[in-house]
């Protein structure tokens, strides 16, 4: 039997969830440039939006005041709202620009802030018309950002899906592995090794370094979801001809071998061999999380929606590290994505989509946990209330996949615990 074939298949897979709507708390989908702009590195993201746009990503980036950036807002002020200046003319104008100043830019993100009935602008014809103008030299796409319409990590998930219609065609039947979700270049080189060992290959992903590099795709193409936020790349890719292996997240040992097991099964790797390619790194893992588990292990834990991680960081919290769930509130739950996640629950687990914020404070502060994952806005008032936090943030910005960053994953959960310990009077 596999390793994927031995995992339960009880759990969560068919467990109510509360679903709620209301006011949330979370960062709009405008945040992912923090992250993307690092990764895609000759790609430009420039915002189209409000000064308050402005101001949030130069907060949310300010880390990297040193570094040259690769993000800038466009900010449209009362007069292109009331139409006495022509918008297109105006974005035409800071683009050209914008391409003039840095010629290194080989694509161009036009990133929306609100929806277009809001800055009485279609960017998805402006970015046709700029592509137009600028191809072969600069290829200019468009996503929305907008809090409106995204949430946190949705931010990414439409920037990946606007390049899926870019990808060249996979000639013939050819097979290959795509990886699907931005990864750290640390976590993609020892993904690639742990492949190679299993024979699986060739290996992409998306998004590439460096968009003149966009993978592949076609009907021979195996794609793997890297993260959880990903619902319409995936649908993108699919209609493109590729097809889903069904795994569970790679974050913690387990869920790291039965992601890699899940490929390496469609490719026929003996599991002796998936045995012998997993055991060394899985056993060092296992080894650096024993010893973290005696601060978590029995500690009880609650999880607000915020990035769509929190499901797969449930499993490994609880399997691995031995905490106990008392709420795990996400902003969307893909059943079919997290089908796998879910089976590994334990069994009445409390799931909850969406958020009605003052309720979920209620049930919060009613179950008193150890700790609480949550958005910048709820940290500080629950810790002066004496709630123990984890920022939410963190776990997107960290490498915390793979079998090397599974002791750093469950570090960020087990030093809040220890900072509170420390100032306890």
């Amino acid at each position: 039997m596999s390793a994927a074939a031995a995992l339960p298949v009880t759990g969560c897979g068919d467990a109510p969830v509360l679903r709620e709507r209301g006011q949330r708390e979370v960062f709009c989908g405008l945040t992912g440039i923090v992250w993307l702009h690092r990764k895609i590195q000759d790609a430009f993201f420039l915002v189209v939006g409000s000064r308050t746009c402005a101001h949030l990503l130069q907060s949310a980036a300010g880390v990297m005041i040193f570094a040259e950036p690769r993000f800038a807002t466009a900010i449209i002020d009362e007069r292109d709202l009331a139409g006495l200046a022509d918008c297109n003319a105006e974005l035409d104008r800071v683009v050209t620009r914008l391409l003039e100043r840095r010629p290194d830019i080989k694509l161009l993100f036009l990133v929306g802030s609100c929806p277009s009935e809001v800055i009485k602008l279609d960017l998805s014809r402006a970015a046709q018309r700029l592509s137009g103008r600028f191809m072969p030299q600069v290829r200019v796409l468009n996503y929305s950002g907008s809090g409106i319409e995204t949430t946190f990590t949705q931010g990414e998930d439409a920037c990946l899906a606007s390049l899926v219609p870019e990808m060249p065609a996979e000639p013939g039947a050819a097979r290959s592995l795509l990886v699907v979700g931005a990864l750290a270049e640390v976590v993609e080189d020892q993904f690639l090794r742990l492949f190679a060992a299993l024979g699986v290959g060739p290996v992409r992903f998306l998004p590439s370094r460096r968009a003149s590099e966009l993978p592949p795709v076609g009907p021979g193409t195996r794609f793997l979801l890297a993260q959880p936020f990903l619902g319409d790349t995936a649908r993108a890719l699919e209609a493109r001809g590729a097809t889903r292996i069904a795994a569970p997240f790679p974050l913690g040992v387990e869920g790291t071998t039965a992601w890699l097991t899940a490929a390496a099964e469609v490719w026929g790797t003996p599991p002796a061999r998936i045995a012998e390619a997993t055991a060394s790194a899985a056993s060092r893992a296992t080894a650096a999380l024993s010893r973290i588990r005696e601060r978590l292990a029995g500690k009880r834990i609650f999880f607000f929606p915020d990035s769509q991680l929190e499901i797969p960081l449930a499993r490994f919290l609880s399997r691995e590290l031995g905490m106990e769930l008392t709420e795990v509130g996400t902003p969307y739950l893909h059943r079919q994505h997290l089908a796998e996640e879910l089976a590994l629950l334990p069994a009445g687990t409390m799931l909850s989509e969406g958020q009605h914020v003052d309720r979920q404070l209620d049930r919060c502060r009613a179950l008193r946990p150890d700790l609480t994952v949550c958005g910048l806005g709820l940290a500080n008032p629950l810790e002066a209330e004496g709630l123990t936090t984890k920022w939410a943030i963190e776990l997107v910005f960290t490498p915390i996949q793979g079998y090397d960053q599974a002791a750093d994953l469950a570090e960020l959960f087990a030093r809040p615990l220890l900072r509170h310990a420390k100032l306890r009077v």
